[in-house]
């Protein structure tokens, strides 16, 4: 038998500890673009041979000064539209025509606008009165304006006010010198804008985003600076391996290489080279980010600790200048540590599928290229910590990258019982407390599922007014964890709770009278949270590897001992049985399509 039939056994056993009536779970659930350097270094400091210079005062004048023309332009393009041309005989015709809507007086000119209301053939005449050419002369048309150059005409003013024409008057500037004109339509906004750039954006991205080569957008507003969090002697994670239980491959693993950074002289000696980096591999809550930070702790160097999706934003090009700045300050701290949690945010496999993410895969690249760049006897480590290392890029998991792969998986019997000693320590408890009862209740449980436990009995005892924690309010902080906690307002009619009895009573008869079956350690009726009516506890009195046939029929006997207890005292069945049914029909399946039985 294979190591993932036993898995899959595992998880059998696991599944028919804990039986509900309704809706109980099977097993215990587990709840920039820029470098961080300035100037034209390279990453060790020396000079770059042709490296980019910052934009000089030709570039920026040059780029305001096109900036003026555009808004200049807009704004000088609405100011008006064109007007055509007239006599200023033709400007009296068509004031006393009656057909100008409106007129605008300037010290050398007159322009009149033609109403909506116009006899647009009598303006015709007016405009050509030889005829219009077709194709070169303009039609008249309403709104359309005409201009004239203003004569000194005293009656003026009086003609347009008898034909209702509204005439406002407006000053000229055509006095001014084109030299002035130059300079103040010109000249001094492009000096504005630069001084505003220069005194105000230029300091603010110095401020802010200084060290960001070429001034991208690491430079604006620090978008492309790495979030790290630094841990050093100054600001210890404050956690060590002491306080790490259960994991004792995981833990020797890491050993390793916190020593090679303490003693790095003793493996070159023999010619060892330092792994680049070791991937935690785990379900959640199993304490993976625990032994990183432990590492933190023990190995006394700096420990920059990121999450996988800090390095992604909206802006392409941040994530992967996230990484460069990274890395750039762990050269400068080596010898250092490097964790990067749920690194599948940013690891994912590369394709060409619909719903490929550019930016993440800018980052990943970015990332594959930082740890192929530094050099292992620098005294770079990279940890990283995923629950699902089958989408991770075949590129990052190759060794020279992530050397080793640490499985962190749920504890055994005795790393339960260790982790459960590890929280227990750290509360009062009572002379009648037996962790290892604890543990063998807690079968698939995770190191989290087990702070949680020990935390809940805590609760429990100061909500009772003890000062203790007793057993018992570990075994109702176990309950809580699997089932819930007790629904005290639900109201089940004496019918139901009848019921309910009889088919957790079914329950544990069958499994009592049977040789192959689990020990019954409490059967309950009380409802929980998560939907059960009651269910019946059962805890194996050692931990199991392997289950045999006659050990899958009898758990599969076990979960249709309630239904068949209906039938027998009631002569029918309800809708109590449906979970046993789906884990009963899930060992049956395995055993035909899984185990060959």
């Amino acid at each position: 038998m294979n190591s993932k039939d036993k898995d899959n056994i595992n998880n059998a056993v696991d599944s028919a500890q804990n039986d509900t009536q309704e809706g109980m779970p099977n097993q215990m659930n587990s709840s920039g673009a820029g470098d961080n350097h300035s100037g034209n270094t390279g990453r060790n400091g020396g000079p770059v041979p042709n490296a980019p210079r910052g934009p000089n005062i030709f570039n920026i004048l040059l780029i305001v000064f096109l900036i003026t023309f555009i808004i200049n332009t807009f704004f000088t393009g609405r100011t008006g539209q064109s007007a055509q041309t007239i006599g200023y005989s033709q400007f009296i015709e068509l004031v006393e025509s009656g057909n100008v809507d409106q007129a605008l007086l300037s010290e050398s000119q007159l322009q009149i606008t033609i109403g909506a209301e116009a006899d647009l053939t009598e303006v015709e005449k007016i405009l050509y009165p030889g005829g219009r050419i077709e194709g070169l002369q303009p039609a008249p048309a309403a709104g359309a304006s005409y201009a004239a150059v203003r004569v000194d005409d005293p009656d003026l003013v009086d003609r347009l006010s008898q034909n209702g024409v509204a005439f406002s008057q407006i000053s000229s500037n055509n006095n001014a010198s084109p030299l002035g004109s130059f300079i103040t339509t010109w000249i001094i906004p492009t000096l504005i804008m630069y001084l505003i750039y220069f005194f105000v954006i230029r300091n603010i991205m110095k401020r802010v985003g200084k060290n960001s080569p070429g001034g991208g957008l690491g430079g604006i507003f620090g978008a492309g600076k790495s979030r790290a969090k630094l841990y050093n002697l100054e600001k210890n994670t404050g956690v060590t391996f002491d306080d790490v239980a259960g994991q004792d491959e995981a833990k020797e693993s890491l050993t390793e290489m916190v020593d090679f950074l303490h003693h790095p002289e003793k493996y070159r000696e023999i010619g060892a080279k330092q792994p680049k980096g070791a991937l935690l591999v785990g379900p959640p809550g199993t304490g993976k980010t625990l032994l990183a930070k432990a590492v933190a702790g023990e190995s006394g160097v700096p420990f920059y600790s990121i999450s996988g999706s800090e390095f992604v934003e909206m802006f392409v090009g941040v994530g992967a200048s996230r990484v460069r700045d990274l890395f750039e300050n762990a050269k400068k701290n080596t010898p250092c540590i490097i964790f990067i949690d749920e690194i599948d945010a940013i690891g994912k496999s590369r394709d060409n599928q619909l719903g490929s993410n550019d930016e993440r895969e800018q980052t990943l690249n970015q990332l594959l290229a930082e740890m192929d760049g530094f050099d292992s006897g620098k005294g770079i480590v990279v940890l990283a910590a995923t629950n699902r290392p089958e989408v991770l890029d075949k590129a990052l998991l190759r060794p020279g990258r992530f050397d080793r792969r640490i499985i962190v998986d749920k504890p055994d019997l005795l790393g339960r019982e260790a982790i459960l000693k590890v929280h227990a320590a750290k509360v009062k408890l009572d002379s009648d407390v037996d962790l290892h009862d604890i543990a063998l209740a807690t079968g698939g449980a995770t190191g989290a599922d087990l702070a949680n436990m020990i935390n809940e009995g805590a609760l429990l005892a100061v909500k009772e007014g003890r000062k203790l924690v007793a057993q018992r309010d570990l075994m109702e902080a176990v309950e809580i964890v699997i089932a819930g906690k007790e629904k005290k307002d639900r109201v089940m009619n004496p019918k139901e709770r009848e019921m309910v009895a009889y088919h957790e009573v079914g329950h544990a008869l069958v499994s009592a009278l049977q040789k192959k079956g689990q020990p019954v350690q409490k059967i309950t009726i009380v409802p929980r949270t998560m939907g059960t009516l009651g269910y019946t506890m059962n805890v194996p009195e050692e931990e199991r590897y392997l289950m045999t046939k006659s050990e899958i029929l009898a758990q599969i006997t076990t979960l249709l001992g309630g239904r068949a207890a209906e039938i027998l005292v009631f002569g029918e069945v309800s809708t109590g049985a449906s979970n046993d049914i789906e884990r009963a029909t899930k060992l049956a399946r395995g055993m035909v399509t899984q185990y060959g039985m």
